[in-house]
């Protein structure tokens, strides 16, 4: 496909402040054409207490969207031959106890929400997800396996491969599966292997207890005018399913490492880019990615997340090759702001 025009700095820039200034939106934006960034701007306070504004290398949780890096680590086990997307998940994770999950999950189901395995955070049946940690302390879950007893036990919802069914638990099992292969703390491996060649050099796991410099906290808005801290409503440290810490630069450089096939070959990024599984008429899943979908074209690949005190968008755009992320500290949506910048992007 030859790339469109792409816009210009003196455009992007009002569509942006405008956007932030309409919705009060803490957090940086940044939209980028290959090695070039064309806007970037930061928002609101990084701290409330301190007062501390938010910068544009500013690091920030990105909860869900942190999927993305999973996918990728499962995808260079596969390229090691260490497994396959056939591989039966439970064949590899025998020492570990799952007495109703069914025997034929493979990697591939897990990757594409479609395992039919419980959730624990099910978002078709929850939607308080600060509610889970009344029964299980947060701060107890530092690595994977201490999630298992959240839904390790737990039926099946229905047969592998029957439907989509978007499932945190689903990538904890992956996170697992690559801890089990590689030898490595899944977290660790994860920095080593794909923030580390990709330069991610601000991006990490950090523990809420021991956040490092220059990281925006996360605020929930109590219903009183007030906001609050959500580091009593999240993992203490994030996961397989979710959880690490970005800059905007850095999520560029990951778009272009994945793209320029730095991260894998390139037979496997396209497997990775691949329409595995439609959610709905216009939106499809890939490994770890949304895809938006066209008259059976690609307009963007794009992750999300969204957890208390977190709002996170980051896409790529292959009609003319920009890339947008929008990072906030805030519980509010940032599909807006990739909206307005959307208005006046070639998108096919």
């Amino acid at each position: 496909m030859k790339q469109k025009q792409i816009v210009q700095a003196e455009q992007l820039e009002p569509i942006i402040g405008e956007e932030a200034r309409r919705s009060g939106f803490s957090g940086v934006v940044q939209v980028s054409h290959k090695e070039q960034t064309l806007a970037a701007a930061a928002y609101g306070q990084a701290n409330m207490a301190e007062e501390r504004s938010n910068r544009v290398d500013t690091r920030f949780g990105i909860a869900s969207g942190s999927k993305l890096f999973t996918a990728i680590a499962v995808c260079q086990m596969v390229e090691q031959g260490k497994l396959s997307f056939d591989s039966k998940a439970l064949e590899i994770l025998h020492e570990l106890e799952f007495p109703l999950f069914n025997r034929e999950i493979t990697v591939h189901e897990l990757l594409t929400h479609s395992s039919g395995i419980p959730d624990y955070f099910d978002e078709e049946t929850m939607d308080d997800f600060a509610a889970l940690w009344n029964d299980t302390p947060m701060y107890t879950l530092r690595r994977p396996v201490d999630f298992l007893p959240m839904f390790g036990a737990l039926p099946m919802k229905f047969s592998p491969g029957e439907r989509f069914h978007y499932n945190n638990a689903g990538y904890i099992m992956l996170s697992l599966l690559i801890e089990t292969v590689s030898g490595m703390k899944f977290t660790d491996y994860v920095e080593q292997h794909i923030f580390r060649p990709c330069g991610m050099q601000h991006s990490g796991y950090f523990s809420f207890d021991a956040l490092p410099a220059n990281t925006a906290l996360g605020y929930i808005d109590n219903g009183n005018g007030q906001h609050v801290s959500n580091i009593y409503s999240l993992p203490v440290v994030g996961g397989g399913d979710g959880g690490a810490f970005v800059t905007a630069a850095d999520m560029q450089k990951l778009w272009t490492s994945l793209l320029e096939h730095k991260l894998l070959q390139p037979e496997t990024t396209a497997l990775l880019l691949i329409p595995h599984i439609h959610v709905d008429e216009a939106t499809c899943y890939g490994y770890g990615i949304w895809i938006s979908m066209s008259n059976n074209e690609v307009l963007k690949y794009h992750v999300m997340g969204y957890d208390p005190g977190i709002s996170f968008r980051s896409a790529f755009y292959p009609a003319n090759g920009a890339t947008f992320t929008a990072l906030s500290n805030q519980s509010g949506d940032v599909y807006q702001m990739m909206l307005a910048v959307e208005g006046i992007l070639p998108l096919n």
